[in-house]
């Protein structure tokens, strides 16, 4: 089994994204503007952090936009190597963005609250570069698009993950306890995670020791 890419989200500042880097993280993401969560910060700062992370270090926006010409505003603001949409896009206009934007990778957020994710994530797998697995609830009154720190069925996970021919990043609840059998259950290409690495909202370089030295067992 490879070992997996790890995502270190909701990155606040210059420094703690060369903190991530440090420690092993394979991407950074940078939260935009959302309904709920932790970790929005402002498109200049995004745009001013992806713009001192070197290669091949990938820079996620993540964008709780639904329409298309919204997501490409909002992402020529930040200018990240990777687009990733956390709420669904209204009529699955994909193509627009591959158009406008065709070296940007996209990644597509599930949020899997039941067994429906599993039909969802294989229809839109034909559009992206990547599905990343989430435990929010997009149904809400107030959108939950991430950061929630709860695990979903990571069996539903590992399903999802047999039925898809690109890359999956598993996200909600990771951590260093946790870490080895979400490897083992779901295999994904990557993990993401946001809270389990951070004191007081700010990253904690031991607590991305641990979590790092998890991963490697």
């Amino acid at each position: 089994m490879k070992r997996p890419r790890v995502k270190i989200c909701c990155i606040s500042s210059v420094d703690e994204a060369m903190l991530a880097i440090e420690y092993g993280a394979a991407a950074l993401g940078l939260v935009g503007h959302m309904p709920s969560g932790p970790g929005i910060i402002s498109d200049e700062l995004i745009k001013q952090i992806a713009e001192k992370v070197p290669p091949p270090i990938a820079t996620f926006l993540l964008t709780s936009e639904t329409k298309p010409q919204d997501i490409i505003a909002h992402y020529k603001k930040a200018n990240t190597t990777t687009i990733q949409i956390v709420d669904e896009l209204e009529k699955r206009e994909y193509q627009t963005l591959r158009k406008e934007l065709p070296n940007v990778k996209l990644v597509q957020v599930i949020h899997v609250t039941d067994e429906s994710a599993i039909k969802e994530a294989v229809e839109l797998s034909t559009y992206v570069d990547a599905i990343l697995l989430d435990s929010g609830n997009p149904n809400l009154t107030v959108k939950e698009l991430g950061g929630t720190g709860r695990i979903h069925n990571w069996e539903i996970s590992r399903r999802i993950r047999q039925s898809i021919k690109i890359p999956l990043f598993l996200a909600g609840g990771i951590n260093k306890d946790n870490v080895r059998q979400a490897i083992e259950v779901v295999q994904p290409f990557g993990l993401d995670l946001c809270s389990s690495v951070r004191t007081d909202g700010k990253l904690d370089p031991e607590k991305l020791r641990d979590f790092f030295n998890a991963v490697e067992l």
